[in-house]
This record gives C-alpha cells, sequence and structure tokens, in this order.
C-alpha cells in the first residue's frame, strides 16, 4: 500500500525543486510523465511558479465536459500548454484535495511555501454541466 503524504506539502517541495528552472518548458513537457498523479503536483507547482515569475492576476484550468483541458493565464489572456486530460483531472482533483472544496463552488486561501518566502494564492473551484475550472488568483507585486 502506497503511503499519501501531504498533497500541500508535496506541491510545496515540487516548487522548491523548480525554483530555479524554466516553468514554462517544464509545463510543456509534463504531459509525458508516467506518474500521472505526481505531474499533476508538479504542474501545480510549476504553475505557482510561472505566475510569480510573469506577474500573473490569475491562471485557471478548465476542464470542458468533453474532457479536453486548457489553461488561460490572465496576464496577457494567452494559453498556457495544457497538462492533458489525465494529468489536468488529477491537478483539479489535487486543489480539492488540499482546500478541502468538496462542492460545486469553492472559494478561499491557499498559502504555499516559495523560496525563501511565503505566498498566499487565492483559489476558486467551480463544477457544472459545462465542465470544470480551478482559478488561481496572485496577489498584486509589490
Amino acid at each position: 500500500m502506497r503511503d499519501k503524504r501531504s498533497l500541500h506539502l508535496e506541491v510545496q517541495e515540487h516548487i522548491d525543486c523548480f525554483a530555479g528552472t524554466d516553468p514554462l518548458k517544464e509545463m510543456s513537457e509534463i504531459t509525458g510523465d508516467t506518474d500521472k498523479e505526481q505531474a499533476a503536483l508538479k504542474w501545480l507547482a510549476l504553475t505557482v511558479l510561472h505566475g510569480i515569475n510573469f506577474d500573473a492576476k490569475k491562471i485557471s484550468l478548465s476542464k470542458a465536459a468533453d474532457g479536453t483541458v486548457t489553461v488561460v493565464a490572465e496576464y496577457r489572456n494567452t494559453e498556457l500548454p495544457s497538462p492533458g486530460a489525465e494529468i489536468g483531472q488529477n491537478v483539479i482533483d489535487a486543489v480539492r484535495q488540499i482546500t478541502h472544496f468538496e462542492g460545486d463552488k469553492g472559494m478561499g486561501p491557499l498559502a504555499l511555501g516559495v523560496r525563501d518566502d511565503s505566498l498566499e494564492i487565492g483559489v476558486h473551484v467551480e463544477r457544472g454541466e459545462d465542465g470544470e475550472t480551478i482559478t488561481l488568483k496572485f496577489p498584486e507585486s509589490k
């Protein structure tokens, strides 16, 4: 039986591990990862790093009813590399598990350690007939 560690802690460990990398490049290669659950946590960490590095207002991952997953960042309203359907669903599941949002809608903060600092990201999840979306809202830079 596999020991389930805290997903929150695992995301923070991925943030530490990938802090010196190009998050966008790493995100574009994630669909090839064989462990889809770990890939979801890695993708979430890379998204946080990308949002910080590029001063994003928010980044949303949406999964349509047909299984298509898209990612949009508001700073330029451009699509980021999609993690694919399976990893995308695992990202949604991980965010819901970390934040304990169980219903169709949920909103609240997510505190993460980033490098030698901490960051509070607003998380919004919404599920409907058309699919499901998670949105990470980044604080304004100083």
